[in-house]
């Protein structure tokens, strides 16, 4: 419980800029289903991507992707790996503060909408193949001891 709080505290100060965005996404899909994960707060929301933000964690209900996903890891496994890579990014959140959004969230977003990502995907490249997201893979699974998206080609 100790923990809980303390993660609590420190995304809220430290992680202050990208925790305020959270919140702020957090209130417009108010009516969205949450619930809580290793501390952050889930909102499962109906776009077809998925985004950490300090304390929030925004999981897809629709992955665009969830097809390939599923085929590898199956649907209850492709879900669960993608909330552990997104708690990756939460991690990385506390780790680096107000930095995150310059040297994660920014090169992150650019990655995953990058207009080459097809490309990139149709050449077999793995999500992870990013050092971003590499990292986020790494920090969710060994804190939540669960598998995430690893080598994954979304």
């Amino acid at each position: 419980m100790f923990k809980r709080i303390l993660y609590f505290i420190i995304q809220c100060v430290w992680g202050l800029p990208q925790t305020f965005a959270g919140f702020v996404l957090f209130l417009v899909n108010i009516t969205k289903k949450h619930y809580l994960y290793h501390g952050s707060i889930v909102t499962e929301w109906p776009s077809p991507s998925s985004v950490s933000l300090g304390l929030f964690v925004f999981v897809t209900n629709r992955p665009i992707y969830a097809k390939r996903m599923e085929k590898r890891l199956g649907s209850k496994e492709a879900s669960r790996a993608l909330l552990v890579h997104e708690y990756g990014h939460t991690v990385q959140s506390l780790a680096l503060g107000p930095l995150y959004l310059p040297l994660i969230g920014i090169p992150s977003l650019v990655w995953a909408t990058s207009p080459k990502q097809r490309a990139k995907r149709d050449r077999g490249l793995p999500y992870s193949a990013f050092w971003t997201e590499r990292s986020a893979n790494r920090l969710g699974e060994k804190v939540t001891k669960e598998p995430s998206l690893q080598d994954v080609v979304l």
